[in-house]
């Protein structure tokens, strides 16, 4: 097959999809255009604002599309072939992570925009509920370790692209802080009725091109700025002080009202995604590329089976736990109508399995022994969506071209990890019992402090040569993440068999939820178990702090699952009021 035919191929059959499964979920959980939604009953124009579909359909994107469609699909493809990569995209985002993602979404207006954790305990028990929670901070934690490390790699060095040219991470820098800038510059225009959103978008869509080509211009090299030495460890250490910053811009993006920052910058991300998506359509069907990487390399491949770890490697492009807690977290509180769940939910993670498809391309290009297979996965996706965007023949520089990509990389992160910081807050809130600004603030600074510990860690290959942190993080994230999906769906199976008393239930969710379930679990055991042995097979203690939170991740799920089973077992009455979770916004 060409790239030209895969394209077409993928783009019709998640067309297919979404017009008929998801027409099919969104007619068996009964939505409905005249319920009123908690963005109207709960409304304090703070956390709970009724949303155009349009304008929320981008925010969502942009806060679920994180580096997961771009990492995970390249990394596996890399490692397995393309085709069983393509094969998990398109069945997984269809069949598992546009269900997972629909129903959360909807589990969550059906409870006052309360989050999946209040779902659980009001149809589980209390100690669901703080397995539950406890769960998922663990595994924000690993998803703003791993993101903003990933990130900050974009912002050091220099990358070589095929014809030569290089991009520096200067460049990116720059123009990702200018791009911070400008939602901040809108959200205080559209809140002061200054400009309209459709103004507010015609004037800044454009700017968030300017700030990629003005960023050559004004470089902005912290490694230089501060004098640091260069080389390896300098690029190393340079990275780790960007990612201290990133991480003091969570801690203030996780205070700040939504309308400020959250909402103005989901809104221009998502159309720079729209526009990412796009480019790579465009230049898989006129660039003229052609397919050069093996459609399979083997059933095991430098240590790794492609059960279970393709299916844990590539998350957020084919189903991600994480989603649950933006659907619960911020988009129900939003939602204008039932019924644009499905264009938001189910709708967002079938064109997020077009950005996975369109990073993979980025591998099917390569030749197999090119230099670029060990390279970083943002290099690798730079320089695949920068060779499709030149290939138009519109004239753009192939460093232009890939500075977008990067860009549009470092969009994906950015929109994560503040609403990863947000909602973290509201779990710490929660659990120490303050929702006022003071309990916000511990909240913030705990869940952006403790990724601090982890990233500061100098982390070393077998022939102790340094690595970034990500590379140490990105299985067990996936793992976590995939695991979190597994629970989600878990209790959403619960909650919808207590109310329907459908068989349907157990087809749509509840086979999703054994399969998610079985594979995270093996592969959390399988690199879990790895850490706790030496070269000869025997049993070690060990102080990484990775495998002790793997252990940590399968006991709540464990607990987790028994929980489920006596509850659906059982006859008795498990739930709980209503806590305090919803009112603390998460």
């Amino acid at each position: 097959m060409t790239l030209l035919q895969i394209a077409l191929m993928s783009a019709g059959i998640l067309i297919v999809a979404y017009f008929t499964y998801g027409r099919l979920l969104a007619r068996l959980l009964q939505l409905n255009p005249k319920t009123v939604t908690p963005s109207y009953t709960e409304r304090d124009d703070i956390d709970f604002v009724p949303t155009e579909s349009k304008f929320l359909l981008s925010q969502h994107f942009s806060a679920i599309a994180a580096a997961g469609p771009v990492v995970g699909p390249i990394v596996a493809g890399l490692l397995f072939g393309w085709v069983p990569a393509l094969i998990w995209i398109l069945v997984g985002s269809i069949l598992i992570g546009g269900v997972h993602d629909i129903t959360a979404l909807t589990a969550s207006i059906r409870h006052k925009a309360r989050s999946i954790a209040e779902v659980v305990r009001e149809h589980m028990s209390q100690r669901s509920y703080l397995l539950f929670l406890t769960f998922i901070w663990i595994a924000l934690v690993y998803i703003i370790v791993a993101f903003t490390d990933v990130t900050a790699a974009s912002f050091v060095g220099e990358q070589k692209l095929d014809n030569g040219e290089v991009v520096t991470g200067g460049w990116i820098a720059s123009s990702s802080i200018m791009y911070l800038i400008l939602p901040i510059i809108m959200g205080i225009l559209i809140k002061t009725k200054t400009l309209s959103l459709n103004m507010a978008t015609l004037i800044f869509v454009p700017l968030i091109g300017a700030s990629i080509y003005a960023g050559q211009f004004i470089p902005f090299d912290l490694q230089t700025i501060l004098g640091i030495e260069p080389g390896p460890e300098g690029l190393l250490q340079t990275q780790k002080i960007w990612d201290v910053l990133l991480l003091l811009y969570c801690l203030v993006a996780g205070v700040v009202p939504v309308w400020m920052l959250l909402q103005p910058r989901g809104h221009l991300g998502g159309y720079f995604l729209y526009i990412a998506i796009a480019a790579g359509v465009a230049g898989l069907v006129f660039s003229g590329k052609e397919i050069q990487y093996p459609q399979f390399r083997g059933w095991e491949v430098d240590g790794k089976t492609l059960f279970p770890y393709l299916f844990i490697m590539i998350a957020c492009g084919a189903c991600s736990g994480f989603h649950s807690l933006i659907a619960s977290g911020t988009t129900s509180k939003q939602l204008k109508v039932e019924t644009d769940a499905k264009p938001v939910a189910y709708g967002s993670m079938l064109l997020e399995a077009m950005v996975a498809i369109i990073s993979l391309s980025c591998v099917m290009i390569l030749v197999p022994n090119s230099p670029l297979t060990k390279g970083t996965p943002n290099q690798i996706y730079a320089n695949g969506l920068g060779s499709y965007v030149q290939g138009l023949g519109l004239g753009i520089p192939a460093a232009l071209a890939a500075s977008f990509a990067l860009m549009a990389f470092s969009t994906f992160v950015f929109d994560t990890l503040d609403v990863c910081t947000r909602l973290g807050k509201y779990i710490i809130q929660e659990l120490i019992g303050r929702h006022d600004m003071t309990g916000a603030w511990i909240g913030t600074g705990v869940t952006a402090g403790v990724p601090i510990f982890f990233i500061l860690q100098r982390v070393t290959d077998t022939a102790g040569k340094p690595i970034p942190i990500w590379r140490m993080f990105w299985d067990l994230f996936g793992a976590s993440n995939q695991l979190l999906a597994a629970l989600t769906l878990l209790g959403v199976t619960v909650w919808l068999w207590r109310t329907r008393r459908a068989m349907w239930v157990w087809f749509v969710t509840g086979i999703p939820c054994v399969w998610m379930y079985a594979m995270s679990s093996w592969a959390l055991i399988t690199m879990t178990r790895a850490k706790f042995l030496d070269t000869e097979g025997n049993f070690k203690m060990t102080s990484d702090p990775v495998a002790w939170a793997g252990v940590v991740l399968m006991t709540l799920a464990a607990l987790m699952l028994v929980e489920a089973i006596i509850v659906l077992l059982g006859n008795r009455d498990n739930r709980r009021p209503q806590g305090q979770l919803a009112a603390a916004g998460a």
